[in-house]
């Protein structure tokens, strides 16, 4: 089993986020992350999924998804997902990502854990620690599709 930990931060939500995620499988760990000039936290959040789920080249893997998202979780764990697929998303955010994360976890055998944040857990501080820094990168990416969804 590979245990994918997750987090994502923004300043002023909307505003500059990162994300951070920690892929540990036996022995070995790799983090990742990445920071966005105007984004939102749960972009951010979403995207800390979707991305050390894509760093997983073979398919076929039991993961397990540490996040301190309630909104991420919540929509898998409780099948929210499932009804926005059928209402084609309409009205729900952040589509452009959800239909990523359904591609990215395709394949897998992928379950969520909810932590809470700020509370000790040290990959989720480390997580943390990774998307507060990207945010605060002087090299911030365009989250091309919320900038234009906004104007």
């Amino acid at each position: 089993m590979i245990t994918l930990f997750t987090d994502g931060a923004a300043k002023g939500n909307p505003g500059p986020g990162g994300y951070g995620a920690i892929l540990k499988y036996r022995n070995k760990e790799k983090e990742l992350s990445e920071g966005f000039r105007m984004t939102t936290n749960n972009r951010m959040e979403l995207l800390a999924v979707i991305v050390g789920l894509e760093a997983i080249k073979t398919p076929g893997w039991k993961v397990k998804v540490v996040s301190d998202s309630k909104y991420v979780v919540d929509a898998v764990v409780k099948k929210w997902l499932n009804g926005w697929v059928k209402k084609e998303f309409k009205g729900k955010k952040n589509r452009d990502l959800w239909e990523r994360y359904l591609k990215a976890s395709k394949g897998h055998d992928v379950t969520f854990q909810w932590v809470k944040g700020h509370a000790g857990h040290a990959e989720n501080e480390r997580c943390d620690q990774l998307a507060v820094k990207a945010a605060e990168s002087s090299e911030l990416k365009i989250d091309s599709f919320f900038e234009s969804e906004r104007s």
